[in-house]
């Protein structure tokens, strides 16, 4: 039996918490890729994805779960969307550490900032959804702020528009496998299927360059192990908030992590942003409150949710 979803006036105090946790964690992975500087990208996300599968492999084995994930498997269409699901998610590792060890920390930022709307957008063009006239603004107020970051800044801002891409279909894909897959299981067959290319990739390095894994502080090599549970954790906690909040709230709260990632990349990274860049990101945080002003608006009211229910 599944649970029902969360009443929409109903915010539970753990279920923010666990979502807040999330988020903190995606918000501040980037200072962990920064310390695992002089490794590259190749080598990060090759290392991701083999840790993350001896990460997920343990905790299949401690929540008995092998079972979940050998049913999953055995489902064809479940497996064919989770291996693409693990390609686009691939995608955007590889290009998000890319630009954090790239010093585009603040453009990796904008990606996340820009995945919402990029969601509205998929949602037109793929389901075929009717936009309302606050999401018209939105997206349009979006796309002026994209010209005036091509424009101002010189340059086309690729990483943030292929990050929120790649997130915008790893979700639709995830959301088309549904409840089918949990948290666990589903990660443990995406990091599966990549694990092979990772392997090889990481020969490759070895091959080519050396890999860096093992030859620097012990703090590196530390955080390098961790970076399985650094990826499988948020997943875990967001799917835990996921069963306790209301979508309204969870749609604010994934704001938290491109907000810390901003932060960083300003404050603490001391990355550029000249006043088009400000003008920019201030489009975009315009599009974001009309959004978040048109998913209040919808928000069903405590009698209608009633009536729904009877």
């Amino acid at each position: 039996m599944t649970s029902a979803p969360p009443p929409a006036d109903r915010v539970s105090p753990a279920g923010l918490g666990f979502a807040l946790a999330a988020y903190g964690v995606w918000g501040f992975l980037p200072l962990a890729f920064v310390f695992l500087a002089p490794a590259g990208a190749v080598e990060v996300v090759s290392w991701r994805i083999v840790f993350g599968v001896v990460f997920c492999a343990i905790l299949l084995t401690v929540t008995r779960g092998w079972s979940r994930f050998m049913s999953l498997a055995r489902d064809a269409r479940a497996f064919g969307l989770l291996s693409l699901a693990a390609v686009l998610i691939l995608v955007n590792w590889g290009v998000f550490i890319y630009a954090t060890l790239a010093g585009h920390v603040v453009e990796g930022a904008l990606g996340y900032f820009i995945n919402p709307i990029f969601t509205v957008i998929l949602g037109v063009v793929v389901l075929r959804e009717r936009l309302r006239p606050l999401q018209w603004i939105a997206v349009g107020v979006s796309v002026v702020a994209v010209i005036v970051l091509v424009v101002g800044y010189g340059s086309f801002p690729w990483i943030a528009l292929t990050l929120a891409l790649s997130f915008g279909m790893y979700g639709f894909v995830k959301r088309a496998v549904g409840p089918r897959a949990d948290a666990i299981s589903g990660m443990t067959v995406e990091t599966a299927v990549l694990s092979p290319f990772a392997v090889a990739a990481l020969v490759v390095v070895q091959l080519t360059s050396g890999l860096v894994i093992g030859t620097q502080a012990p703090w590196h090599t530390a955080i390098m192990l961790s970076l399985g549970a650094l990826t499988a954790t948020p997943l875990i906690l967001f799917a835990a908030a996921a069963r306790r909040l209301p979508l309204v709230y969870m749609g604010l709260i994934q704001y938290v992590a491109p907000v810390l990632q901003f932060i960083i990349g300003v404050w603490l990274l001391r990355e550029a942003m000249p006043a088009e860049r400000w003008l920019g990101f201030g489009l975009v945080w315009i599009a974001l409150i009309l959004l978040t002003i048109d998913m209040f608006l919808r928000k069903p009211s405590v009698g209608a949710l009633a009536r729904r229910g009877s």
